[in-house]
């Protein structure tokens, strides 16, 4: 992967306007005046860098990219702090048996249990993330939202993934749906802010355009497509609007944000198109996990197969791997 022009069916954004985001109608005329998505265009488009295939020594770097892009995840009721410890370690030392292998980007988990992850990836390196905000639907009051982030960031949670009011979105009420990021992201101090769109939920490529202009706006660190609890969960297609959005505010602002698909993405094979995409749709520098990440626990079994196929040079089989 050496080139770095960014090429998409969508057309480029033009630079929001400096009083964007003044009042609802300022916020409303620059969202609604966003150039459509080429339905058509961007599905030839994300298919086409599908069918990339890349050389066979690439592929081995390509893995150990994706691995140290992973968010291991947990969000379970039945969580428990044993759980969560040993979901630390894998993340730490994803392959005992080969110490080379990359360490993933961060463990995620409910508030509740950052304490326990932040013990212990103590000195790690490995983030601790956390969902907040009423993680998955996002149905409740923005006290109690602000209250859920507050225990994340106490407990020393790095990062935070909030839900956007999908209900508010689409029912056009987007000055609070931005103020309500932007809570969020004062809420979280030092701490990233990682913002879901929750784009199986948004009906059109055109919301999760402006979906993604508007978390942007508000101050998100990362733009994420999905909770991982809805279908459709990430997809090429929608992850590739999102990275053109990052790329153009990097244009328009000279700053840089993230894209996180997570959900659905489960092979080697997957993230390679992914990472593809990443490469031909923001920018080579992208390829790096201050970026962007796969929320795909399953994910990480299959890149570590891969990963002694390539190595040994024959497949190892699943029982070489832990089952989480």
């Amino acid at each position: 992967m050496t080139a770095t022009t960014s090429t998409s069916a969508a057309p480029a954004t033009p630079a929001p306007p400096a009083d964007a985001t003044r009042d609802e109608a300022s916020l409303r005329r620059f969202l609604l005046g966003l150039p459509g998505v080429d339905q058509v265009g961007v599905e030839q488009r994300a298919a086409g860098l599908g069918t990339r295939s890349i050389k066979k020594d690439a592929k081995r770097w390509a893995i150990d990219t994706a691995i140290s892009m992973v968010d291991l995840t947990t969000l379970e009721g039945a969580d428990t702090r044993g759980k969560v410890r040993a979901l630390a370690a894998k993340a730490v030392r994803p392959d005992p048996e080969r110490q080379d292998t990359p360490r993933v980007a961060a463990v995620c988990v409910y508030p509740d249990m950052v304490e326990t992850a932040v013990e212990a990836l103590k000195g790690s390196g490995v983030h601790v993330a956390s969902v907040a905000t009423g993680f998955p639907a996002g149905r409740t009051s923005r006290e109690i939202k602000l209250a859920d982030t507050k225990i994340a960031v106490d407990a020393g949670a790095h990062e935070v993934d909030m839900v956007i009011d999908r209900g508010a979105f689409l029912e056009g009420r987007y000055m609070d749906v931005f103020e309500e990021i932007q809570a969020i992201k004062a809420a979280c101090g030092d701490a990233h802010l990682k913002v879901i769109l929750e784009t199986g939920e948004l009906a059109t490529y055109d919301n999760v355009r402006r979906a993604s202009w508007l978390a942007l706006l508000a101050g998100g660190d990362f733009i994420k497509t999905s909770t991982g609890k809805v279908s459709p969960a990430a997809t090429l297609p929608v992850t590739h609007i999102m990275l053109q959005a990052v790329h153009d505010w990097h244009v328009t602002t000279g700053e840089l944000r993230g894209v996180k698909p997570a959900g659905g993405i489960r092979t080697t094979k997957d993230a390679i198109k992914y990472l593809v995409a990443v490469h031909e749709v923001a920018g080579e520098q992208w390829l790096t996990p201050d970026l962007f990440r796969f929320g795909a626990s399953s994910l990480l079994n299959d890149l570590l197969l891969q990963r002694r196929t390539q190595v040994d040079g024959h497949y190892s089989g699943p029982d070489y791997v832990t089952v989480d």
